[in-house]
């Protein structure tokens, strides 16, 4: 009897382990879906993933290649882009009902930052999440809302960014950009006040604590500088430029007087 108990007791462990291997293998390609499909449904804007590697013993993955557009209105190709992100699951909460992610490292993203018309991209796509929040609180009929009640949440324990840039640009920029360091993000405990949060909720507060960053003195200052800076290097060139105007002017004058004057000589005038 003992005997059955512990080869009973073997084959679930076994049965348990296949299906988290069976579960880690697919998540490479259920992370890539998940963020191509309803990334650009959030933001409406273009979300790009380029590839997933998973770590099957230990259930981490990288995130790579990853991309964030911008809406409408807004001439820059992208509002982020970042290489790597580095994420680290709690492999026994893949069966349950809130996936609890412990680490989510953004590494070295690369941020353009636009202004136009007294609003920027990184605020319109803000707006954009909160609308797409609220239409799915308001418009769901009960039993859809129901139906996402029990669909997947998740909880992430620690949200970091590093080493970031942000890179200013403006239609008096021209072609030209300005670039500030973006101070590190550190979040703790995403969706924990609630046992976990949809994917829209968390990436709200997750954007709303980016777009703090951006729109930091630690930020805003430097660009602020280096507009001050390009304004009065532009300023000091159109200068040169018009004394050099005037100049040629000036001696454009005496070549015509000296040209005039000849011209009488040879007229006899």
């Amino acid at each position: 009897m003992k005997k059955w108990i512990l080869l009973g007791g073997g084959a679930l462990i076994a049965v348990i382990i296949i299906v988290l291997v069976i579960g880690l293998s697919n998540l490479g390609p259920m992370i890539k879906s998940a963020v191509n499909t309803y990334g650009p449904e959030i933001t409406k804007t273009e979300v790009r993933l380029g590839d997933v590697g998973v770590s099957l013993l230990s259930a981490e993955a990288e995130l790579k290649d990853f991309l964030l557009g911008n809406p409408e209105g807004f001439k820059s190709p992208q509002a982020m882009s970042v290489k790597s992100i580095h994420l680290d699951v709690d492999e026994k909460s893949l069966t349950k009902d809130t996936i609890i992610i412990d680490k989510i490292e953004v590494v070295a993203p690369e941020i353009t930052y636009e202004k136009i018309r007294g609003t920027d991209n990184f605020q319109t796509i803000m707006n954009n999440v909160k609308k797409t929040i609220g239409a799915d609180k308001t418009t769901a009929q009960p039993a859809e809302k129901e139906k996402k009640a029990e669909g997947k949440k998740i909880l992430i324990r620690n949200f970091i960014l590093r080493d970031g840039k942000v890179n200013l640009t403006m239609a008096v920029l021209g072609e030209k950009t300005l670039s500030a360091d973006l101070p590190d993000i550190h979040l703790k405990n995403v969706g924990q006040k609630k046992g976990g949060v949809s994917p829209a909720e968390a990436f709200k507060e997750i954007f709303a604590a980016l777009y703090a960053k951006i729109t930091s003195p630690a930020v805003t200052d430097v660009l602020n500088k280096g507009l001050k800076k390009l304004t009065a290097d532009t300023q000091a060139m159109t200068q040169e430029a018009k004394k050099q105007l005037e100049g040629a002017g000036k001696t454009a004058k005496k070549e015509v007087t000296a040209t005039t004057d000849k011209l009488k000589g040879i007229f006899g005038k």
